[in-house]
Parts: structure tokens; sequence; C-alpha cells
């Protein structure tokens, strides 16, 4: 059946700015939520939609030159719509906010959670971790190119969820039939960036 692609577009990270902590086990750098930007784009088959997003807190930790843990918390009540003014896009910010999709209300924030990295080749890592939303948390694992240099971090990568696993079953075609144009994708894909110093 014929699908709609949702992306969550986690773009723009490159003016994050990080303030470093040394502990015993290694180096912590908290993320600076007021330099922090997330951008996302929702497709379906009438065209798509564009939006920011932004992180609440977070932390990377960094041991022996390498990224090994981590936590982003996002922000689920800033969901804003970029393309659409007036009426519309008060309309589509109240949907992404209600239980359809986010209901944020009742969850706030999501939470991605990183447990481990390990290199596959060059500055290419798999990263493995926790994703929460809506209170729901599932394993993910996903490529990210991640360098550390001269007391700097630099990391992009893009990641691909089911989000009826997270109880978000509006316009999915697992769920509904006939939905027609208004089916949506059951993947949302995450693409992010996150720069150190």
């Amino acid at each position: 059946m014929k699908k709609i692609f949702l992306s969550i577009a986690v773009i723009a990270l490159t003016t994050l700015s990080f303030t470093t902590v040394k502990h015993d086990d290694g180096t912590h750098l908290h993320i600076n939520k007021e330099l922090s930007s997330i951008d996302w784009i929702g497709k379906k088959v009438t065209g798509q939609h564009t939006g920011t997003i932004t992180i609440k807190e977070g932390s990377i930790k960094v041991e022996n030159g390498s990224v090994t843990s981590g936590e982003v918390i996002i922000d689920m009540t800033s969901i804003l719509v970029t393309d659409l003014e007036g009426e519309y896009k008060g309309k589509l910010e109240g949907h992404l906010n209600s239980p359809d999709f986010f209901d944020t209300q009742n969850h706030n924030i999501a939470i991605l959670k990183i447990n481990s990295t390990k290199k596959t080749k060059g500055s290419i890592f798999t990263v493995k971790a926790d994703l929460t939303i809506k209170g729901i948390t599932k394993s993910i694992e996903f490529p990210a190119t991640i360098e550390v240099k001269d007391g700097k971090v630099a990391a992009y990568a893009e990641v691909q969820v089911d989000r009826t696993l997270y109880d978000i079953k509006y316009g999915s075609g697992k769920f509904f039939e006939g939905l027609g144009d208004k089916m949506i994708d059951d993947l949302f894909t995450v693409k992010f960036k996150i720069a150190a110093k």
C-alpha cells in the first residue's frame, strides 16, 4: 500500500556549543540549549511541512578521545511549523501536539540516550541507543560520523524510526484502511549534526 514518508529532520546544529566539565571517568560536554536547534520535515502524498523543535538539555561523554555515551532531551512542547501561517499553522501545530501524534501535554519530552559507539571504518561509528517517545522506550542502532580532534567533537547521523512502536498510529496503513492520500508512512527520519568545543 502506498505510504507517505514522514521525516523529522534534526538539522543545523553546527552552531551548537558545549561547556566542558572534567570527571575522573572522562569528559562531559553539556549541550548549550540556547545555541542548539532542531529542524523537522514531514512529507505526505500532497506535499510536505517543515518546522523546528528545541533541545531542552543534554550531555555527551568523551573517553580516551572517543564519544562513549550521552543523552539528549528534546522539548516536545516546542514543536513549531515554519512553512504555514495563520490558521493552518495553528491547526497543524495543535495536531502534532495532540494524542494523535506526540501528546505533548502528557509527554513533554523525548529522550535519546546513547549507550555505546563502535568504530566501523574511519570516522564511521555504529551507535546503540535507547529512544523514548511518549514514555515508550525502544532500542535503536544507527551509523554516525563522529570526529574528536583538538578538544572538539563533530557528529552527524541519520536515523529511521518506526513511529507506530511509540503509539503514533494516526494515518498508518497498518491500522487503518482507505486512507488514500491521507496515509502517512510508519517511518520517520531523524538527521542531526552536533559540534562541540
